[in-house]
Formats: structure tokens, C-alpha cells, sequence
């Protein structure tokens, strides 16, 4: 059987995992607790592609006709 790689579709935008202290800054910056984002299970498939553990902030970047790119943030819980 072929595994394919999600990440390469073209309507899946990229996600990243945060570092410690790029997380930090995100929920300083937007004055927030990881709980308050936008939750993701460590069990959709870009979040199990990208090795994303409960307790992880993944960067969304999407691109945008209107903004050029849009930034979202989601919080891994189990999943």
C-alpha cells in the first residue's frame, strides 16, 4: 500500500509546530491560555504527519485572496 503525504495536497496549508517560547509570545501576544485557542486532535492526519503531541501549538498558514496570507493557531489535545 502507498502512503501518501498530506501535506502535499494543494488545499491543506502548512502547519507548523511552535517552539517553547514562539508559543509564548503567541499566547502573550493575544493575551490568551493555550485552552482558549482554537483546539486540533493529535489525530487529524497534518497533526499525525508532523508529529504534533497533546499540549503543542501549530502555526496555520493559509494563503488569502483578501490578506495575502491568513495565520491561525490551534492547540493539540488528545484525540
Amino acid at each position: 500500500m502507498v502512503e501518501l503525504d498530506v501535506r502535499k495536497h494543494v488545499l491543506v496549508p502548512k502547519h507548523e509546530i511552535l517552539s517553547e517560547g514562539q508559543a509564548k509570545a503567541v499566547l502573550d501576544q493575544f493575551k490568551v491560555t493555550p485552552h482558549q485557542l482554537p483546539l486540533i486532535k493529535n489525530s487529524d492526519p497534518v497533526a499525525k504527519a508532523i508529529g504534533a503531541k497533546p499540549g503543542d501549538i501549530l502555526k496555520i498558514t493559509r494563503d488569502s485572496q483578501t490578506a495575502g496570507k491568513a495565520i491561525a493557531y490551534r492547540y493539540v489535545v488528545e484525540g
